[in-house]
């Protein structure tokens, strides 16, 4: 059945990019969104009519039950078939082979959510998959760096702007199937957030995932964007290098971590001492990299007022210390 489910999906890609190319409305958001007819080709974008059945045109038999199971049409309560992207501008999503899987779509106007992801569907899982990969393998391998964000548009627009390496969650939390393939892929991985409270929310999220799969020579980072600014944003104003050079501010997984466990944290009291302890001690109790524990640990040290060894003792980390710390 898999192979069927990506034979009905290709098609519908091949289906959407024709509709894009026919759509003056849907090429002309594009281009207000800065993009270039090369980029768009790159990646595969298309675009899903309006109109409720706009596959039958696609597709000889439009009651095909496998169409459902692509995740390309849905049924009402009635009974009635539709598509399930109207509408929308379209991001293919492609497995390692470069096989279509699934689709993103962003809608160009109007209600309903601003992004569609296909269904889990039994080729496409989200929490397995990276919008992007595909087109950034080479990028990632050659710089040893892989950009993490957060939107479709923000991959597609850094790689029109040079910036070839960035890939993107689908619409769902980083999960840690896409940690180990990142660190498995590069040297380096930054995650790359907008600058509001919600970016540092999803920061603080990306980070819990991150814990349990880092080790010593793993290197992360976390970039936040100015306010009011996200990767497509920046770089359309800005430019590929300053995105670039902005990356290079990113801050390491230990310094993120040590400033989101003491925000909020009065450290002048033993109340805001012992919060920043509890705070820490379950994302420390998931951390399975000793040397970085260690420096985490002296830096709590300092301002708690702790000694390291009392720190392992209040956060129970006796497991996850090597033999040769000593506890001082």
């Amino acid at each position: 059945m898999s192979h069927i489910l990506i034979d009905h999906l290709t098609q519908a890609a091949s289906f959407y990019r024709g509709q894009l190319r026919a759509s003056p409305r849907a090429v002309a958001y594009l281009k207000s969104r800065g993009l270039r007819g090369d980029i768009a080709a790159r990646y595969g974008l298309g675009y899903a009519p309006a109109s409720f059945q706009a596959l039958r045109e696609a597709f000889q038999n439009y009651n095909d039950r496998a169409l459902e199971k692509a995740g390309l049409v849905a049924v009402n309560d009635g009974g009635r078939r539709y598509d399930r992207f109207r509408d929308r501008i379209m991001f293919p999503i492609l497995d390692d082979a470069g096989s279509v899987i699934g689709f993103g779509g962003r809608v160009l106007e109007g209600d309903g959510p601003k992004y569609l992801n296909s269904p889990e569907t039994e080729v496409f899982q989200k929490g397995r998959v990276l919008f992007g990969m595909t087109q950034a393998a080479e990028a990632i391998a050659a710089t040893g760096t892989a950009y993490v964000v957060e939107g479709y548009l923000d991959v597609v627009s850094l790689a029109q702007h040079g910036v070839q390496n960035a890939v993107a969650t689908l619409g769902t939390a980083t999960t840690g199937q896409h940690v180990e393939r990142l660190l498995g892929l590069a040297k380096r991985v930054i995650f790359c957030f907008d600058g509001d409270d919600a970016g540092r929310r999803a920061a603080a999220r990306a980070l819990d995932v991150c814990l349990p799969h880092v080790t010593d020579t793993a290197d992360v980072g976390f970039l936040f964007l100015p306010r009011d600014h996200d990767p497509d944003s920046y770089v359309r104003a800005k430019g590929g290098d300053a995105f670039n050079d902005l990356a290079l501010e990113a801050s390491t997984l230990e310094g993120f971590f040590l400033a989101n466990a003491m925000q909020g944290c009065q450290l002048e009291y033993a109340e805001g001492r012992a919060r920043l302890v509890a705070t820490a001690a379950p994302r420390l109790q998931q951390l399975n990299a000793p040397a970085m524990l260690r420096r985490i640990l002296a830096a709590i040290a300092a301002p708690t007022k702790f000694s390291v060894g009392e720190l392992i003792d209040l956060c129970g980390l006796e497991k996850n210390m090597p033999s040769t710390i000593d506890g001082q």
